[in-house]
Parts: C-alpha cells; sequence; structure tokens
C-alpha cells in the first residue's frame, strides 16, 4: 500500500493503471449503496468509488471513514461516467475503483471543514496544522517554495555565495527594540535576535566574499500592528565592488527570474525608476501604486491669492494646496464626502475642501472664497469634467503627500481603478540622506548611519558644517543631501530597501557628525565594523526584500501572516502553542533573572 502516485497528479492517460493512493478524506457521498470519497493530498484530490457488489469489504471500510481519515487505497484508474465529469477539477474526468483499503489513522470531528472556506481567523492559528490542510494554504506554501528556490538558483548561477549569519548577535540599535536572550554562561550579559544581517553582511564584503546572499531570518520586538510579525524573512543580498546600478540590475533580473518560474510572467525590464522627490510630488507616497491615475497635482499658485484663508495661510507657512480628481463622483452625498474629511484628519490633516461638478452648478464649502476663473483653472488642472468630485488638502507638505495619498488609494479601490493582475515593479531613488527629527532637534538617517551620500552631494555634506543656516532649516545644505538609498516597490507595497555603503572613514565621520554621532561613541555601538574598514573596506552596496511580502502579493493575500507557515497574531502570540508562557522560577535563577511581574 505504498502510495505510487499523488492524488491530483492523475489524468486521463493513467486510466487503466491500478495506482496506490495516500491521503486524507475531503468528504464522503452515499448515493443509493455506492459511496463517493474525495481523498485529498497537497497536490489536490480525487474521486474514489466504492460499490459493495464489487468490493464489499472496502465498502464497510467507506462506511466508517470520516472526515479528515488517512486512508491508503489500490485500485485502478477509470474515466468518470458520461455526464458526471467536473470540469472545475483537475482530476474531474477519472476515478479510482477502490478494491483494497487500510485505514492509516482515524480522525476526530475537526472545529473547521478543510475546504476553501475561510474560518475565523484566530481559530485558523489555534489549529494551524488543519489550516495548512486547506487546498489554498497548500498552494501558498508550495508557491512559497518554488519562490524561495528560485531566489537560491538565480544568486548561484551569478556566482553569490549563500552564507549564513549569527542569530545570536550584540545588540547594535537599529531603530527597533530588540529580543534580548541571556547569556548563562556570563552572568548579566545578554544576546540579541538580530534585527537584519546588515553588519555581518558589510564584514563579509571586508573579508573578501564579493557575492552574499541569504534566505535570512530577522527579528524585530515592535508594537503590533495588521501586518507585522516579530519574526520574519528577507532575501538579503550584498555586492562588492559595485555601484547602484549594478545592484538594481542584479535585484531586477532575481525579480523577473522568480516571476517566471512562480507565474509564468515575462517581467519588462529595467523597472521604472522614480525619484523619491518625484513620488512624493506626484503620488504622496515614497511606495506609490502606480498602476491607475489620480495623480496629486499642486494648485497653490492658482489659490494664493484667493480668499479662502486656509489656502492662504498654508502657503505663507511654507506649506501646500493640492488637489486630486475622482472622476465620476459628483453625485457623492454630503455623507459620503464627511467620511473623506474624516479620513483626511487621521492622517493629520485639518479639513479636506470638495468640488462637486454639477450640470452649470458647483458644489463646495469654499466656492464663495474663488473666483469662477480660479476654480476653472484648478478643474483644467486636475482634469476634473462634469461629474467629478475635486478634493483637496492644504497643510504642510508632508501632511499634504500623507492625507492625499490614502484618499487617493481609498477612491482608487473604490472606483475599481486598480487593475487585477498587474505586475507593477518600479524602484524609488534619490532618497534624502537625512531626516529632521522634530522632537529631538537634529538630522537622523534616513535608512541606517552607513548610507553612502550620492557622490553628487559630498560637497553639500561639507558645507553643511560651515553653513550659518540652522539645522532643520530649509536653506541648511544637510536637508538637502541625497543618499544612495533606494527602494523595490511592488503593487504599492515596499518590497525592499537597500543602499550603497559609506566604506571611507572620511566620508563615515562626516555623516555620523551630521547626525550629532562622535566618532568615538559610534565605536561603542559599532565598533567592531568600523575596525574592520581600517583593514581595506571594498566598495560596497546591498539590499533587503522582504520575502513574506513577496509570496503574499503573489498569491494575493492581505497579510503576510497566511504566507508564514506558523505566524503569530497582531498581538505577537501563538493560539497554538500558547507563546509567550511564563518559565519556572528555577530556570530564570539559572539565567540570574528575576520576573517583576506576577502571573
Amino acid at each position: 500500500m505504498k502510495r505510487t502516485h499523488h492524488c491530483g497528479e492523475l489524468r486521463t492517460e493513467h486510466i487503466g493503471q491500478e495506482v496506490v493512493l495516500n491521503g486524507w478524506v475531503q468528504r464522503s457521498r452515499d448515493h443509493g449503496g455506492v459511496i463517493f470519497i474525495d481523498l485529498r493530498d497537497r497536490s489536490g484530490l480525487v474521486q474514489l468509488v466504492f460499490n459493495p457488489e464489487i468490493q464489499p469489504e472496502p465498502h464497510k471500510m467507506a462506511e466508517e471513514a470520516k472526515n479528515e481519515y488517512v486512508l491508503a487505497i489500490k485500485g485502478p484508474v477509470r474515466h468518470r461516467p458520461e455526464g458526471t465529469e467536473n470540469p472545475n477539477l483537475a482530476t474531474g474526468e477519472v476515478e479510482v475503483v477502490a478494491e483494497q483499503v487500510e485505514v492509516l489513522n482515524v480522525a476526530k470531528t475537526p472545529p473547521f471543514m478543510i475546504g476553501d472556506e475561510e474560518p475565523d481567523e484566530q481559530v485558523r492559528l489555534r489549529y494551524r496544522y488543519l489550516d495548512l490542510r486547506r487546498p489554498r494554504m497548500a498552494k501558498i506554501l508550495e508557491l512559497r517554495h518554488r519562490m524561495t528556490s528560485a531566489v537560491r538558483e538565480f544568486f548561484n548561477s551569478e556566482g553569490f555565495y549563500e552564507i549564513e549569519t549569527p542569530m545570536l548577535w550584540k545588540s547594535t540599535p537599529e531603530g527597533a527594540r530588540e529580543f534580548l536572550v541571556p547569556a548563562r554562561l556570563v552572568p548579566g550579559t545578554f544576546f540579541v535576535l538580530p534585527q537584519s544581517p546588515q553588519l555581518c553582511k558589510q564584514l563579509l564584503m571586508v573579508a573578501g566574499v564579493e557575492r552574499y546572499y541569504q534566505i535570512a531570518r530577522c527579528f524585530r520586538d515592535e508594537d503590533s500592528r495588521a501586518d507585522r510579525q516579530p519574526e520574519f524573512t528577507q532575501i538579503d543580498v550584498e555586492m562588492s565592488f559595485v555601484d547602484q546600478d549594478d545592484v538594481l540590475s542584479t535585484v531586477e533580473r532575481m525579480c523577473a527570474h522568480v516571476m517566471k518560474i512562480a507565474t509564468g510572467v515575462d517581467l519588462p525590464l529595467p523597472f521604472p525608476r522614480y525619484t523619491y522627490a518625484e513620488a512624493m510630488a506626484r503620488w504622496g507616497s515614497d511606495k506609490p501604486d502606480t498602476r491607475f491615475g489620480m495623480e496629486l497635482v499642486d494648485i497653490g499658485d492658482l489659490v494664493a491669492d484667493s480668499g479662502f484663508k486656509v489656502f492662504r495661510n498654508a502657503l505663507e507657512s511654507g506649506g501646500q494646496v493640492k488637489a486630486i480628481n475622482a472622476p465620476g463622483c459628483g453625485d457623492y452625498s454630503r455623507k459620503e464626502i464627511d467620511d473623506l474629511i474624516d479620513l483626511s484628519k487621521r492622517f493629520g490633516a485639518k479639513g479636506l475642501a470638495s468640488w462637486i461638478l454639477g450640470e452649470g452648478e458647483i458644489k463646495s464649502q469654499v466656492a464663495k472664497f474663488l473666483t469662477e476663473e480660479q476654480m476653472q483653472a484648478i478643474f483644467n488642472r486636475v482634469g476634473a469634467t462634469t461629474g467629478d468630485l475635486v478634493l483637496a488638502v492644504a497643510d504642510k507638505p508632508g501632511i499634504v503627500a500623507e492625507a492625499l495619498n490614502r484618499i487617493r488609494l481609498e477612491m482608487g479601490g473604490r472606483l475599481n481603478m486598480i487593475p487585477e493582475g498587474v505586475w507593477d515593479f518600479h524602484w524609488v531613488v534619490d532618497f534624502p540622506l537625512f531626516g529632521w527629527n522634530e522632537k529631538e532637534s537634529r538630522y537622523d538617517p534616513m535608512h541606517h548611519p552607513f548610507c553612502a551620500p550620492n557622490p553628487e552631494d559630498i560637497d553639500l555634506l561639507r558645507q553643511g558644517y560651515d553653513t550659518t543656516a540652522e539645522p532643520g532649516h530649509p536653506g541648511h545644505p544637510w536637508g538637502k543631501v541625497r543618499a544612495s538609498l533606494y527602494d523595490l516597490v511592488l503593487n504599492g507595497y515596499e518590497l525592499g530597501g537597500g543602499s550603497i555603503r559609506t566604506h571611507r572613514r572620511d566620508l563615515q565621520e562626516l555623516v555620523f557628525g551630521a547626525i550629532g554621532l562622535d566618532f568615538e561613541h559610534a565605536k561603542e555601538r559599532f565598533g567592531f565594523l568600523l575596525e574592520a574598514f581600517e583593514y581595506g573596506a571594498p566598495p560596497h552596496g546591498g539590499i533587503a526584500c522582504g520575502l513574506d511580502r513577496f509570496v503574499a502579493i503573489l498569491s494575493g493575500c492581505d497579510s503576510i501572516r497566511d504566507v508564514i507557515a506558523f505566524p503569530k497574531t497582531a498581538t505577537f502570540t501563538c493560539p497554538l502553542s500558547g507563546a509567550p508562557t511564563p518559565v519556572e522560577e528555577a530556570a530564570l535563577k539559572d539565567l540570574h533573572l528575576r520576573s517583576l511581574v506576577e502571573h
């Protein structure tokens, strides 16, 4: 009774062959004595036939078999009787006559049917081993395997070494909280689980590896959020003696290879590139979904001298006034517009101006503050015509971008403007090297302190030490320095990010100085890396792409939880195992720890 075929692979060419199948009972149907069982394994399912007049013993066992019983069956493949074929099933033209049956294991009634229906997520995660039996989840696991294999196949063919980096590492603050691991043999000290292999892969470049990749596990003790996991997987890459174009080209070809293997789609290369400034100006996002239009349009010059104080005050304080056009939404009710106003407020805007273009009339709460010429100029610029709805936000540039980006995505979804089956890969490049931290009144690195400045902006980096302009002022040179930093975007999601690294001490000191970190203090945090750089570090750069996100997009999942075999909930708990759990006092004592929380 050892398996000869998988359930889902049987076709008409197997008719007449005797096969042995192993699998689970999907469902059982008694049709007037003849029992039909759908047997399922990870490849799919096939129909079994049990006839009491021809196979009385197998039929008796079939009567007892319940959903999720594990069976081994033996019998010939035959064509289904005419008119009973199932065109929705890959094996729908054939069935197997069960001549011999063995119950390999019985099963309790599962808490949900193992089908295409979507049970409650908490129940799914509690019984994840059953959830993963569902055909949809089995296909996701298969897709993830094929994608991971394709990644390895590509990088191996390109001369990269796959190298594992440590899971127990030194605490090197990189933005998120770290998971601490007490070191029993060195009381009072801790390892951390790595947020990424960033420093290790740079050390590998100093070591002369030149081309490294890893399917890397990463850990971040972040605040809970709907689509965030404490442990996740990156496609991690680093290369020596390269510039930005080399890294981008390599990653594009990797994506094309993975897409071909996973979906059969041939991606056009190279991917489009947008500067950070262009992406923010046109879409209000550094990870824009460019599959549809409805771009942000600056109307500040058209309303600068209007009677509407909100517009004037925003512009006079260095802000912006931008608008988008929602075609065909001129019939929106007051409540629908109020809902959009509330949406804009959730993302920092003080309000939302709107114009409904009706037949011979304009409905707007701000129309009385604008001349007909000003309104017509606005409509012309955003491309609005009769029946459209124009929406505008006036505020600081960051708030305008965020609020209108959210409204754009909301309206794009409502209007079915986002096409299905389109894979919108593109790059966002030329990010600022620094971002101004208003709370701390200092510059912070946009990504991490080892990102190299754009070669064209190194003079600006130096000028920042001589200027009389205050840090944070728009005229300060450091606010204008671009980084050799790039993000890969797919369908409006950041799929990956990376940079060319600073490998020279003189440039690294300039960057550290701009963020208020002296070299000696930096050595306390990153001393082993900085020391390594003194022994001949090559120019190098790399990227990390989110494998979980990549699989989720290709499989049509809204959450990366669906593409991780054993994920945590949004509150970082595991309903399956019950983790995290308290540990015994003896275990804490052995680690030289004491709990301050009573359970």
